[in-house]
């Protein structure tokens, strides 16, 4: 059985998916900065019958509330980029797994074929920020999606912040067209 730590969790929807795809999850807590989201997982958590298996927990990426050791996975889903220290909050997330733990990261990055990546940057600087703002009344939220999407590094760049922050076998994975990318790395076994 396996233990999960999801950071920047929300709402915790990424836990809910992770143990529904991974029975030998047994256990999971979330972590977040957003009571107001954490409540919310609370519900649905409750809901779910799931209050013996997932708990949320407030808390920041660069200083965890969990011990030394505790966790076979620790995941982040479109939480990192947000993150003040980032090779702090990776550092933290190797000292809470256990020695052959792994570190699970899912990110937007940029696409490496031009005319696929200038599409994609048309539809993030232009198209996404009125569709976002007349949807949610906020545009500034989805300009502030693609000036971090844009500027926060990705690929082997990405990689190398993880091999600063003391992962091992540290490996990324592109995802459609290169829009997301999964990155992991492993805690010294």
């Amino acid at each position: 059985s396996l233990r999960l730590l999801d950071v920047a969790t929300g709402t915790a929807d990424q836990i809910f998916s992770l143990m529904r795809h991974e029975p030998r999850i047994a256990s999971a807590v979330g972590v977040d900065m957003s009571e107001g989201m954490l409540d919310v997982g609370r519900d649905k958590i409750r809901e779910r019958g799931m209050t013996d298996r997932i708990v949320l927990r407030t808390g920041d990426a660069t200083t965890i509330p969990e011990p030394d050791g505790a966790y076979d996975a620790v995941t982040i889903s479109f939480g990192i980029r947000n993150v003040t220290d980032v090779v702090q909050a990776l550092g933290e997330m190797r000292r809470v797994l256990r020695p052959g733990g792994r570190v699970l990261v899912l990110e937007f990055s940029l696409p490496g074929w031009k005319p696929f990546r200038a599409l994609y940057l048309f539809y993030l600087r232009h198209f996404l920020p009125v569709l976002g703002g007349w949807l949610s009344g906020d545009r500034e939220a989805y300009r502030y999606l693609n000036v971090t999407v844009e500027t926060f590094p990705y690929g082997a760049d990405f990689c190398e912040l993880m091999k600063k922050a003391g992962l091992v076998r540290v490996t990324h994975h592109p995802l459609t067209f290169g829009i997301a990318t999964i990155y992991q790395g492993d805690a010294l076994p």
